[in-house]
């Protein structure tokens, strides 16, 4: 006998939002979106009725994109990672809920906006400049180690899970997220390149907000792949390790002082 599952999603625009309950057959490997792509071929609810199909993001289905995060049962999540059997056995429960990220602007039932994010990693000129025009010389050489740690860094795909998990992160706060502060850690040793400017560097140290208390586990479980959101950050001269932001945040000024000469005063 075939068993079956029901997929319960959080629906509707800003202001109208309702539940919709859905049953599926399972099926060998069936994860998340493979199941909102059958309910889009017949968007049919447990009760009969036919309705529009679900409105949701998905790319590259390999874990590597983020275009398909949202909440499921209450947990920051890429859905395309998501094994539907693995969630059942876990909960002991057939019904899986599915609903839209809370901290990024809401489209339409699973869609959500995150613009924001990508804004603030233009804010902070969160890339290696290619300008071809003239030569920047030789990068700055690394240890082995250092360049594990920059890799692992290098994998983060702008998900939002961070920031979803984030009790920092709220309409009151003018914090970040953890996302764009992981960025900088991995751009520390091209400093000289990306971060001309003091200004840039002031933006991330006023929009940290309570850095102390980023550090809650709530963001590092929210991070897909076991992206080291904190291990990472926090370097091995470490002195207070309840604080890796604010440790990573004093080897960036100590770099930028170092390859830029700047004087830098903290923000009263």
């Amino acid at each position: 006998m075939t068993k079956k599952f029901r997929l319960k999603v959080y629906r509707g625009v800003p202001g109208s939002q309702y539940w919709e309950t859905y049953e599926l057959e399972e099926r060998t490997g069936l994860n998340i979106v493979s199941a909102l792509m059958i309910l889009q071929r017949n968007p049919v609810t447990i009760d009969g009725r036919r309705v529009t199909p679900i409105a949701y993001e998905s790319g590259c289905l390999e874990n590597v994109c983020g275009s398909c995060s949202m909440l499921i049962n209450g947990y920051p999540k890429q859905a395309c990672a998501a094994l539907v059997r693995q969630i059942i056995e876990t909960t002991k429960n057939p019904e899986i809920t599915l609903a839209p990220f809370t901290k990024f602007p809401l489209i339409r039932d699973l869609m959500i906006d995150r613009s924001a994010m990508f804004e603030n990693l233009k804010a902070i000129s969160g890339w290696i400049e290619a300008d071809a025009t003239w030569d920047h010389g030789p990068g700055p050489k690394i240890t082995p180690h250092e360049q594990e740690v920059r890799y692992v860094l290098s994998t983060c795909m702008t998900c939002g899970c961070c920031s979803e998990g984030c009790p920092q992160v709220n309409a009151h706060s003018d914090f970040m997220g953890p996302a764009p502060i992981s960025q900088a850690r991995l751009l520390m040793p091209t400093l000289r390149v990306t971060l001309k400017k003091p200004s840039v560097f002031t933006l991330l140290w006023v929009r940290m907000g309570s850095m102390h208390a980023v550090m809650r586990r709530t963001a590092v479980r929210s991070v897909p792949r076991r992206f080291p959101l904190l291990s990472r950050l926090r370097l091995s001269t470490a002195t207070s390790p309840n604080s890796p932001f604010v440790t990573c945040l004093a080897r960036l000024i100590a770099r930028l002082k170092r390859y830029e000469g700047l004087i830098f005063s903290t923000p009263t």
